[in-house]
């Protein structure tokens, strides 16, 4: 297997460059990645990095927000920005004759916003707008209330992404402007470039548009590692004008650098995620027949993220629903998986890698993962090695490590009182 084999390069400012040529369809998927999420966001101004994203494409010092929006539809673009708790990132796919144009026109947007006044009143309004959706869905509140309770006492991973209506209605264009010199520099950027254009263009692109950039790199923010709970909590967030009730039950799980990732990423698949939902979907959602959805996800971060249940089921299901999550999990720490769990979860994971790379942008995707956590250039190569290597007592190991019922956090929120 050749593998992806992309070329990394970096520029003098420390920017880095990653270009895959591909030659599946005529046009280049661009990925602009800084490390400047969420996490970044100052003490008591939550959310400031997420409006940015909001406001960051109306309009440069050299292109009004009309010109930008002219430029990317006459080219049929759609751009997208992200914010993840450590990456803020903007990105497109355009056809490759579009390619060079495109890409200064992102770094235009990414390194001189004019952040004007006008339509960040606009975008504050779609904020708090999206922030009373949110407070207003049962299946975010208790996500947000699970992490809230993991990582408590400010810790970044447990804030809210888009901050709250307060913070958000109190922030000015001073503020967004200090976040952005403060945190978007060429050291934190990862540029990703994966489609039909030669990589030494590419290259060649990317070090023209970014090369002369010389914003000073930002201070180091440690994010400090979570304390793992050492009793049961139970919280319930009455929301009775609701048709159903959605369960967020979880654990601090691992680091992305844990040695036992790829131990941990199988016994959560085989747990929570193969096929319909892993045990959890065949005994709950199958053979009860009592949630609308179940499912288990495990967020290895830069530091230990959770390991997160969640569900969906009416108020009458909800106290069966935990006891049947844990029971499940009483049973996977007890008696383990069985060989073809593992054998089945391990093929899936295996077999499902061609199908997330088949896209450019699966795979700028891929890179950028390899990148941001150092995994190394040819991690897709070693990957299935990886798999296949874990055994299933290393797996039975890692359910024993962090799953706990009595270390349980447990959230409802929905017409449901108990």
């Amino acid at each position: 297997m050749t593998g992806l084999r992309p070329a990394r390069t970096v520029l003098t400012n420390g920017a880095v460059v990653l270009a895959k040529h591909t030659t599946t369809t005529p046009a280049v998927a661009i990925n602009l990645a800084m490390r400047a999420g969420s996490a970044y966001d100052p003490t008591g101004e939550e959310g400031t990095t997420w409006l940015l994203s909001r406001v960051i494409d109306r309009g440069t010092t050299t292109r009004t927000a009309a010109e930008i929006a002219d430029e990317l539809d006459t080219r049929g673009i759609t751009l997208s920005t992200a914010v993840t708790r450590h990456l803020f990132s903007i990105s497109c796919t355009c056809l490759s004759e579009d390619f060079e144009p495109v890409l200064a026109l992102l770094a235009d947007i990414l390194r001189a916003p004019s952040l004007p006044d006008e339509e960040i009143r606009t975008r504050k309004g779609e904020v708090i707008t999206a922030i009373r959706q949110d407070e207003d869905n049962p299946a975010v509140r208790a996500t947000e209330a699970l992490m809230a309770r993991l990582y408590p006492d400010g810790h970044p991973y447990g804030r809210r992404t888009k901050g709250s209506i307060e913070i958000v209605e109190r922030l000015t264009g001073a503020d967004l402007v200090r976040q952005h010199q403060h945190r978007i520099a060429p050291s934190e950027l990862i540029a990703v470039i994966v489609g039909d254009v030669a990589v030494d263009r590419a290259q060649h692109l990317a070090a023209a548009v970014f090369g002369t950039w010389t914003q000073p790199a930002p201070l180091p923010l440690p994010i400090p590692a979570p304390a793992h709970r050492t009793s049961r909590e139970r919280i319930v967030i009455p929301m009775m004008n609701k048709s159903q009730a959605d369960l967020a039950y979880g654990f601090v799980a691992i680091a992305r650098s844990d040695p036992d990732y790829h131990a941990f990423s199988l016994m959560n698949n085989a747990f929570g995620q193969y096929a319909i939902g892993g045990r959890l979907g065949d005994s709950i959602r199958e053979r009860q027949g009592m949630a609308y959805y179940v499912s288990s996800a495990l967020d290895a971060n830069v530091v230990e993220g959770p390991l997160a249940i969640r569900a969906g089921v009416s108020a009458a299901n909800v106290d069966r629903a935990i006891a049947s999550i844990d029971d499940e999990i009483v049973r996977l720490v007890r008696d383990g998986l069985t060989e073809k769990e593992l054998d089945e979860s391990r093929r899936y994971l295996i077999g499902s890698m061609p199908r997330a790379l088949e896209t450019n942008a699966g795979i700028a995707s891929f890179l950028l993962n390899e990148e941001f956590f150092g995994l190394g250039l040819d991690y897709d190569v070693r990957l299935p090695d990886y798999l296949r290597a874990v055994t299933l007592d290393a797996a039975n190991a890692a359910a024993r490590r962090i799953l706990d019922v009595n270390r349980a956090t447990v959230v409802v929120a929905g017409p449901y009182a108990g």
